[in-house]
């Protein structure tokens, strides 16, 4: 058994949205050497003159909490202009990262003069995000932690459940069936692992997880008491509210309010603290799934092509920009910085996640190529026992959401990540009252054949939410017990 192994029995993970590294914690140590983290002097030309510096509001009202709005350019077009410029063309020299404002005074979802070119440029501070701030400097801060590509939300989660993309790009057009194996099939014993969600997890997007309904399972409703039961799985996975409805969001997607992620963050890591024989025995994994547009200032570096699936152009070869990772366990000294591991080849990115599981739970060889020469997190893990336990509990700094706010995001249109998960949830079988795996196979099969369902014209979250719910539900019904 691997050291790893022999102290951690729980993986738990949450993986927000599309937050850059410095964006959220690149103020976090801003006079330590040791850190890569913001100076305070960093800035992108504008193009027709002057540059646009870094910057922070000092604020906390709803807007300073929001910012950037409205929502970046994250396409695969977009991310090549904020890396190379405003040509977009990869060379072979490492990034400029001189990109971001040009790009985002180019997106036009809504009206031009909307897109301040400063929004981009603005970071949080330890201050305005207490509990990321608090878990980074109590634990460890990994400021070496790149997204798997250059991509939306889409291929990034995939690669951290399957160690590839398959080959796309961007969330849409949606490509389904999604057949790739996962890290969670790695598991002889289904029951090893738990995918804990609010509204619609993206997770369900993957075919092979079809038959395992009984595995999904609502956040609000269980995690808690499985974690204070010490009754959590091997491996838990945590997604965010990716819609409004009664509540607003939180999965800190721009530009929704920072600090309902806050609360998120801080349910997971007090639940966890309320079971202290089972907490001394977990490992918290605190990642963003890609930067949404927003400026970093380290030039992400090449990788390997995950495997030879290519339906589009781009070889999956240079890792996205980098985003906030925080880990969280006992085993874990207070104020760590995770660097890539000497002797490594590549940094840490989401495959570390399958790496860190694979070798924590013995779960087989690797995935693809991608996972085969990630850095696992052993190294983080550099106390002999359990005695960082942390603070009892983290708070998140108070603030009112009014009845019109929600309404305000009810009505809003839906952004591209909530309108692939809206086209996801038209595509879920629709199994009968008969044999459960027999209609998934037939499923696959017309999808694969190209017998597509049609997709209802929903433009906002008050349209589409209500579609969502029932095509969730009547799937979800035929999980056993």
């Amino acid at each position: 058994m691997s050291n790893l192994g022999g102290k951690i029995e729980h993986v738990v993970v949450l993986m927000l949205e599309n937050r850059s590294f410095d964006s959220m914690l690149g103020w976090l140590y801003p006079d330590n050497p040791e850190f890569d983290g913001l100076q305070g002097t960093e800035s992108n030309p504008l193009q027709g003159g002057g540059t646009i510096a870094v910057w922070n509001s000092g604020k906390f009202d709803r807007d300073s909490l929001s910012i950037p709005d409205p929502d970046p350019g994250e396409l695969w077009n977009d991310i090549n202009m904020q890396l190379f410029g405003l040509d977009g063309k990869p060379g072979n020299a490492p990034p400029a990262m001189n990109g971001f404002v040009n790009n985002y005074v180019r997106q036009r979802d809504q009206p031009a003069e909307k897109y301040r070119p400063e929004s981009i440029m603005h970071y949080y501070t330890p201050e305005q995000i207490p509990v990321l701030g608090t878990l980074a400097k109590e634990f460890a801060v990994c400021d070496n932690w790149f997204a798997s590509a250059p991509c939306q939300t889409w291929p990034n989660r995939f690669f951290l459940h399957c160690a590839t993309a398959a080959g796309y790009e961007n969330n849409s057009p949606i490509h389904p069936p999604y057949l790739m194996e996962t890290v969670f099939n790695r598991f002889s014993d289904p029951t090893a692992w738990k995918i804990y969600f609010h509204d619609f997890p993206q997770t369900l997007t993957l075919s092979r997880l079809w038959p395992h309904l009984d595995r999904f399972r609502l956040f609000e409703q269980e995690f808690a008491q499985d974690a204070a039961a010490g009754k959590l799985p091997s491996y838990a996975f945590i997604e965010p509210r990716y819609f409004p409805d009664v509540k607003l969001p939180n999965d800190q997607h721009p530009p929704h309010h920072v600090g309902m992620g806050e609360d998120l963050i801080a349910d997971v890591y007090n639940a966890l603290r309320k079971n202290e024989t089972a907490w001394k025995k977990t490992l918290l994994i605190i990642l963003y799934d890609e930067h949404g547009g927003i400026y970093d200032h380290v030039p992400p570096p090449e990788a390997v092509t995950p495997d030879n699936t290519r339906p589009q152009p781009f070889a999956f070869d240079r890792y996205g920009v980098r985003v906030p990772a925080v880990l969280v366990s006992p085993y874990i000294k207070a104020g760590s910085i995770l660097k890539q591991p000497q002797g490594s080849s590549a940094p840490f990115d989401h495959t570390s996640v399958i790496a860190t599981l694979r070798k924590c739970f013995s779960l087989g060889t690797p995935i693809s190529h991608r996972d085969a020469v990630a850095p696992d997190l052993e190294c983080a893990l550099t106390l002999d026992t359990p005695n960082n336990p942390g603070p009892e509990t983290v708070e998140p700094r108070p603030y009112t959401i009014s009845p019109g706010e929600v309404q305000d995001a009810l009505q809003a249109p839906l952004n591209d990540f909530q309108k692939a998960l809206h086209a996801a949830a038209a595509h879920l079988p629709a199994p009968d009252q008969g044999n459960l795996l027999e209609s998934i196979e037939n499923h696959i099969e017309n999808l694969v054949r190209g017998i597509l369902p049609e997709v209802p014209d929903h433009r906002t979250a008050a349209d589409a939410i209500p579609f969502i719910k029932e095509k969730l539900q009547s799937f979800l019904k035929h999980a056993q017990p």
